[in-house]
């Protein structure tokens, strides 16, 4: 016969690997899952075609030498050189700066501050990754 003093067991141990097995599932998804706003959009003009803008490319190598679209100039006529090759460019153009990697911080800042100081807003530092 049934005793009626006796207290029932409580397996819980599949009840903690169904939770587990979810939490992981929830784990791997939710990374995954992209929300997607709506946004109106201006109309633009059909007619018109954008205009390809011309990128400006300035490389430095290892011995400080600055590049601007295959024309080589030395570092410490940088401003001048540069202000010089870009009289009457558009300001909007896009200027990629590459530099050889056992260069000095200073060079590639001093380079830089200049693209800034001759007024270009679009100024990118290319590297390999």
């Amino acid at each position: 016969m049934y005793d009626f003093n006796q207290k029932p067991d409580l397996n819980i141990t599949p009840l903690v690997d169904v939770m587990l097995v979810l939490l992981a599932i929830l784990m791997v998804t939710a990374p995954v899952i992209n929300y997607e706003e709506s946004i109106n959009l201006p109309q633009g003009s059909k007619s018109k075609q954008v205009s390809d803008f011309k990128k400006i490319d300035i490389q430095i190598d290892k011995n400080r030498v600055v590049i601007i679209n295959k024309k080589k100039y030395d570092i410490a006529n940088f401003p001048d050189s540069f202000l010089l090759f870009v009289n009457g460019k558009d300001k909007n153009t896009p200027v990629h700066i590459r530099a050889d990697k056992s260069l000095k911080y200073d060079d590639i800042i001093f380079v830089l501050k200049s693209v800034k100081e001759s007024g270009f807003f679009k100024v990118a530092l290319v590297t390999d990754g």
